[in-house]
Formats: structure tokens, sequence, C-alpha cells
């Protein structure tokens, strides 16, 4: 209802513009035609009547994105109670069950476990939001490591597999060509941040099944990149730049019942980006699946970019 309602206000300012503008536009022809003699005055009607449209069409502009931001961030309200209410919730019937009657063991066991899976997920979302709030405020050089980046997603990926209940295999970490180790300077914790919602989203957008193929090399000579790619529901061509936006959900049936908050690619780009790379989308189309990379630059452990593997 709140979505219905902004979209006609959206309407009606771009209607009360357009209607402003050609009011404007009549009126300092008529004013012209009507003082044609004058040419001097003709001059000042052109120039006022130019400043007059300017700031109609910026009124608008800033009305209009206005609105839009408003209703991006009441979906991010949305979506961060459901976040936290939904697993509360699940934690609070299992216990109000553990306190009323006697539980076997074993499915004490198995109450144990759901809700621990729940607070790993309650406490990732309070995390996403709390990143999203530190990152324009942390110092660019704070906390600068050396870091592996095949430890550092192989780290990555475990941990998805097990926050996701997921089988062995249906997250891969494809081996560097040639033993390889691949090294960038920045904040461990940062990158893994960037890591993990990159293979979150590759998991929750994959419906059917999930299957993610992630990939390390070398580009340019002195980036790596980092490609994971997933079968899942997949992008139109002009999505790709829109999902990397504070608050953003892709519009559709096809990802209306997955729940996010529009946080985690917006935290992907800005952390690459932070730290002197990038991050970007890709997709054949829609029900084809994406691949999501992140550009980093290529560091160095001995004094030289690469260092090869002693069992090579």
């Amino acid at each position: 209802m709140n979505i219905t309602r902004r979209r006609g206000a959206i309407a009606t300012f771009i209607t009360l513009g357009v209607l402003t503008v050609g009011l404007a536009v009549t009126l300092n022809i008529g004013w012209i035609i009507l003082n044609e003699r004058t040419f001097a005055l003709a001059i000042l009607g052109v120039i006022l009547f130019a400043a007059l449209i300017a700031g109609v069409v910026l009124n608008t502009v800033f009305l209009v994105r206005e609105i839009r931001r408003n209703e991006r961030q009441d979906s991010f309200l949305n979506a961060v109670t459901h976040e936290l209410k939904t697993p509360i919730a699940s934690i609070r019937l299992y216990l109000e069950t553990l306190q009323r009657r006697p539980v076997e063991e074993s499915q004490r066991q198995e109450f144990y476990k759901i809700m621990l899976s729940d607070s790993d997920r309650l406490l990732a979302t309070v995390e996403q939001v709390l990143k999203a709030g530190q990152l324009g405020q942390r110092h660019r050089q704070q906390n600068r490591t050396l870091i592996s980046l095949e430890s550092l997603v192989a780290d990555c990926i475990a941990i998805t597999v097990q926050r996701h209940h997921l089988p062995l295999g249906s997250i891969t970490l494809e081996p560097v060509p040639g033993g390889v180790r691949l090294y960038s300077q920045g904040i461990a914790e940062d990158l893994r941040t960037a890591v993990i919602n990159v293979l979150d989203n590759a998991v929750k957008y994959s419906p059917d099944g999930v299957c993610v193929r992630c990939t390390l090399a070398i580009s340019n000579y002195t980036m790596v990149t980092l490609r994971v790619t997933d079968t899942g529901v997949g992008l139109p061509a002009n999505q790709f730049k829109r999902i990397f936006n504070r608050f953003y959900r892709v519009p559709g049936r096809a990802v209306a019942k997955i729940k996010g908050t529009g946080l985690g690619l917006f935290l992907v780009r800005n952390i690459a980006r932070q730290h002197g790379g990038d991050a970007t989308a890709t997709s054949p189309g829609p029900g084809l699946g994406t691949t999501i990379t992140i550009t980093l630059p290529l560091g160095s452990s001995t004094g030289t970019q690469l260092e090869r593997d002693s069992s090579h």
C-alpha cells in the first residue's frame, strides 16, 4: 500500500512539474511576443525563463529522488525487522517447549542446534547493519595486513556451508593454476565480510539447488579477481549496477520471497573500493545464474608479486 502511494506521489510530482514547465513556456513566449520590439527585455525574459525552468526541473528531480530513497529505506526497515523477528520468535518457541515439557535427549540436541543456527542468523544480520554504518568512518589504512586470498575464501566457504547446512561440494574453490599463491593487502575482517556476503547471496538466490563455483585469478598483472558463479535466478542486464546500491532489492516474482536487507552487495562493493578494487555483476539472463566478481590489488609476500607453492 505504501509503495502504491509513493508511486502515485512520484506521478503527481512529475505531472505537476511538466504542467508548471508548460505554463512557464507559454507565459514566456507570450511575454516575448508582446515585447518583441524591446530586444533587451526579450533577452532578460529568456534568461529568467531558463532559470525558472531549471529550478522547476531540479525541484522535481530532487523530490522524486527523495521519495524513492524513502521507499528503499522503508523496504530496508521491513526486511531488517523480519530478519530480526523471525529467529527471535523461533528461539523463543523452542525455549518455551523445553521449559514446558520433558523432551528426549535427541530432540533436545536438535532444538539446541536449531537455536544456535537462528542465533547465528540473528548475529549475521546485526553485524551486517553495523558494518554498513562503520565503513564510512573507518580509516583506509587501519589494520592492513597481507592476506592469503585462497585461505580466506576457503574459510568463508566453510562458514557458508555450515551456516546453510549445505552438502559438501555444493560450493567449490578451483585450484589456482600453477599452484600460485595470491595475496592482497587489506583488512581481513572486511574482506571476509565481503566474500561471505557474496556466497550468502549465491546460496539464497539458488532456490532450486546450490551449485556455486569460485575461482581466483590474476588480471592485468597487478590485480587479483575472485569470481563467484551460481546457477540461480540470474539477473536482467539493467540490474547489474543497481544491485550494489544501498537498500536495493531486485524486483520480480522470482526474488520476492527471498528475504534480505539490501545491504549485502552494497557492503561488498564499498569494501572492495576501500581496498583499491571494485565489485561487478554479470549474468546471461534471468534463470541462468549470476557471477559476482571482486577485484583487488595484488599483494606480495616476499618482494615479488607471486609465490609458487614449494610442492610444485
